[in-house]
Parts: structure tokens; sequence; C-alpha cells
């Protein structure tokens, strides 16, 4: 029972959230707060329509590109942080200072400076994932044992050699946690970036339909939102098993706020 139980507890907690949201609804009485049943039969005409599909595509395009910069940018950083001193007290600074801040308060600024096109969304994008990239390499390299570096070293492995062969293996499962949580952050400032930079994208569409009061729309888009999510963690958590089939699983979902 518990083994059948386990595949089926997203199913019924979905579920569950959506009845709660129907119940929510008519009880309410809102116009602005439409049902969950509305909500969904707006779904179909959203996907079905071609300029919606190219919107929502031009968001994953951003997002893709935003996410895939960041990995190769935070990941050696973090590395190098994690095994060098110097490397640590110079970049950690930096760091503290730029965490804080949501990164779609960065929006207006970038904007000023680049845009409201792609490079802005993007960039957004990119220094959203990157902190807990770097910050999960940068805690992964550091764990790494003395003794596998020394041994390293006296098989005549140079110091980048020792960082590529060693150092990521070992720090690859808390690396991978970055990555999700990353990904996490990439769906959401990329929604809040086309919301505020607005000329395409699903958050583009999500607005709009806000403000030509199009309730079902706008509900309907956060399903499809969240259903993105759902599908982009689902593939990553089968690439990152294949990755680290030697590591323990992991069933926590790591959690951040931007």
């Amino acid at each position: 029972m518990k083994g059948l139980l386990k595949p089926l507890a997203p199913v019924l907690a979905c579920c569950g959230l959506l009845l709660a949201w129907q119940l929510a609804s008519l009880g309410l009485k809102n116009d602005s707060f439409p049902t969950a049943l509305e909500s969904l039969r707006a779904v179909p005409p959203i996907l079905s329509d071609k300029d919606a599909l190219i919107n929502i595509l031009a968001s994953l395009r951003r997002m893709a590109i935003g996410f895939a910069l960041a990995l190769a940018f935070s990941i050696p950083l973090g590395l190098l942080m994690g095994r060098s001193r110097s490397t640590a007290a110079f970049c950690n600074p930096l760091l503290m200072l730029i965490y804080p801040v949501p990164k779609a308060a960065l929006m207006p600024i970038i904007m000023l400076w680049l845009g409201v096109g792609d490079i802005s969304k993007t960039l957004v994008i990119f220094l959203g994932v990157s902190l807990p990239v770097i910050y999960h390499s940068f805690e992964g390299a550091k764990a790494v044992e003395e003794k596998m570096l020394w041994s390293g070293a006296a098989m005549g492995l140079s110091a980048g050699e020792r960082l590529l062969r060693i150092v990521l293996p070992a720090a690859l499962p808390e690396i991978l946690t970055g990555c999700r949580t990353g990904l996490v952050l990439a769906l959401i400032t990329m929604v809040t970036s086309e919301m505020i930079a607005r000329q395409s994208g699903a958050g583009n569409i999500l607005f709009n339909a806000l403000d030509m009061g199009q309730y079902d729309t706008v509900f309907a888009m956060i399903i499809i939102i969240g259903a993105m999510g759902i599908c982009l963690d689902a593939v990553f958590e089968v690439i990152r098993g294949w990755l680290v089939r030697w590591s323990e699983p992991q069933f926590d979902m790591p959690l951040s706020f931007s």
C-alpha cells in the first residue's frame, strides 16, 4: 500500500489543492477569483493559440540561456572559492552584498542600461541562478577531504587536474542541489522580468490578461507556469539521478526566495 501511495502522492496533493480552490472560489463568489474548473477550461485555448505558444517558447529560451550561462560561470567560481582562501576572501563580501537584493528589483536599472529586450531579462535570470549555485559549489568543494587531494598530488596531478578530476566529482551532489534551487529561481525571475519588461513571454501574457480583466486566463497562466516548473524539476531529477547514481538519494525540495 505504501509503494502505491508514493507515486500517487503528488497527484492527490494537486487534486486536494484544486478542490480547496474550487470551494474557496464558490464560497467567496468574487469575479476576480474564478473557480478551478473555469481556470482549467482556459488552459487548452492558450496552449492551442500560436501567439501564446511563441511567447511561452520565448520564455523557455531566455530561461535556458540564463540558466546555462549561470552554471558555466558559477560552478567554476564556487569550486575555486571552496579550494582557495584568497578567492573566497575576495568574492565573499561581493556575494554577501548582492545576495539579499531581490533580483527583480534590479530589473528597472538593467532596463535603463540594456533596454527591455532579451538581454536584460536573461541577465536577471543569470543573477538569480548564480548565487545559490556558487554557494552550493563552494560548500561542496570545501567538504572534499584533503587526503584525496594529497593522493592526487602524489600521483602527479596539477592543481587544475585535481579540481577537475577530484573536487568536481566529489562536490557534484551538492552542486546539483544548488542547480535545482537555481532552476526554481530561473522560473521565478523569468516570469517576474517579463511582467516588468512587458514585450513577450509567459509573464507578458499573464499581466496583459490581468489588465483586461480576463481573470480565468490569469489563473490559467499560473497553472501553466506551475506545470512548467513541475516538468522541469522532474526532468532535472532524472538527470541528477543519472549523474550521481553512487550518492545517497535526496528527497527534499530546496526552497529559496528572490
